[in-house]
């Protein structure tokens, strides 16, 4: 017998009932927002994510799936979305003409990390990304609508909005001194991973999740302090909007992101009910993203959202049964099998969920195989019924039990769904 590979699911029953109703609210969502689906393919080059996310990020030091394809060139399984997405803004064009875009995907990524509870190395994301609006209402609208999935997902009560502001390449060195000057001080606390950031990329330290590196970064200076004025409006207006849409949010001065491309804004929506994997969707500003993976200068926000913690978080909030179908049709081989086979397809032209036993058994069987299946109706054609130009109606909520006209089946069992 054959298991799954280590850190991968299987997702179905109960949990696939919650996962179709998630990913149905979020397309019916972005399209209200105005979003166009983008489908990216799963493996990438290598560097569009070293250069995309960074070098001494977490996800490119430690976490991809990267290999040499047989041509050598060095590929992986995608990380993320977002670097995924810019590479095909930049390789298609699609700055020409220049105009806002606003494009969402839904699909699974891939990290090699310790897999534990709310964690798995390949998991599954709903993002957005908005190229070419720079102003704070376009983080705002962003914003607004991460806090309008997780509302219309049922889990709104369940989370929290965190934001910040982590600067600009014209406020940040300053900071960088500052902070540097602070970690040194008690670099002696810091996991080895730090001490090697503390050099290239001192703001990640803030990030790291070592019990001694989160006890120093308590105390650490923050962004919010050394915003140059431009940043300090935006950071404002942000706020403005944000309440303006009638969001809450919390501000949270050390969050920085995981990943090196974040400018200004930055947010996470946050949780209490998953144990220490408390993020659930995250996302920020990355203006100069664009540019650096070799297309033009265009500012772009967006973020990310973990549908197997959503749905998490769904499943301790309600519980979905796993609808089964709406009838089931009792038939007889020779007799009213092909009756029964325009029955379905009259149903299903309807949406109606109707279900047969194609071995068209004895009945003491098919009765068993109706009980089973959940449907809340099941229709028997036996030799008397076929005779009268009827059908026996079964409500298995009730056992109440009637005849129905043949050519009135459809619409009798569509008023009663």
């Amino acid at each position: 017998m054959f298991s799954r590979v280590k850190g991968f699911r299987d997702i179905y029953g109960e949990e696939a009932v919650y996962w179709e109703r998630i990913e149905r609210i979020f397309k019916e969502t972005f399209h209200t927002f105005n979003f166009r689906e983008f489908i990216l393919p799963v493996l990438e080059r290598a560097d569009v994510f070293h250069r995309g996310i960074g070098d001494t990020t977490d996800i490119v030091e430690k976490e991809m799936f990267a290999f040499k394809d047989r041509d050598d060139t060095m590929v992986a399984l995608r990380p993320e979305g977002t670097a995924s997405l810019v590479r095909a803004y930049v390789e298609n064009k699609l700055y020409n003409p220049p105009s806002v875009k606003k494009y969402y995907y839904i699909g699974p990524m891939f990290r090699r990390e310790r897999p534990q509870k709310g964690r798995f190395r390949q998991f599954y994301q709903a993002g957005i990304e908005v190229f070419g609006a720079e102003g704070a209402a376009a983080d705002a609208e962003v914003i607004y609508l991460l806090r309008t999935l997780a509302d219309k997902a049922g889990i709104g009560d369940m989370v929290t909005m965190e934001i910040n502001s982590i600067g600009c390449p014209e406020c940040r060195p300053a900071y960088y001194k500052t902070l540097v000057a602070y970690f040194e001080q008690h670099k002696e606390s810091l996991c080895e991973d730090c001490k090697r950031r503390l050099g290239k990329n001192p703001m990640r330290i803030l990030d790291c999740k070592v019990e001694s590196c989160r006890a120093v970064t308590k105390n650490a200076p923050v962004m919010l302090d050394y915003l140059c004025n431009e940043c300090e409006n935006h950071f404002s207006d942000v706020k403005k909007y944000l309440t303006a849409f009638g969001v809450e949010y919390n501000i949270n001065k050390m969050m920085v992101r995981g990943l090196d491309y974040y400018v200004r804004t930055a947010f996470e929506m946050v949780t209490n009910h998953l144990g220490s994997q408390n993020a659930v969707g995250a996302g920020g500003r990355y203006d100069g993203l664009i540019k650096l993976l070799g297309g033009p200068e265009v500012p772009g926000i967006g973020f990310a959202l973990g549908i197997d913690r959503l749905v998490a978080l769904a499943m301790q909030k309600d519980n979905i049964k796993d609808k089964g179908a709406d009838v089931f049709i009792i038939a007889f081989k020779d007799v009213s099998d092909v009756k029964c086979a325009e029955l379905v397809k009259n149903f299903r032209e309807r949406s109606i969920i109707a279900e047969i036993d194609y071995a068209f058994r004895a009945m003491k069987k098919q009765i068993k195989s109706a009980d089973s299946s959940g449907a809340r109706f099941t229709l028997i054609l036996g030799d008397e019924e076929m005779d009268r130009g009827e059908v026996s109606v079964k409500n298995m909520e009730t056992g109440e039990q009637t005849s129905v006209k043949l050519d009135e089946v459809v619409e009798y069992i569509q008023n009663k769904l």
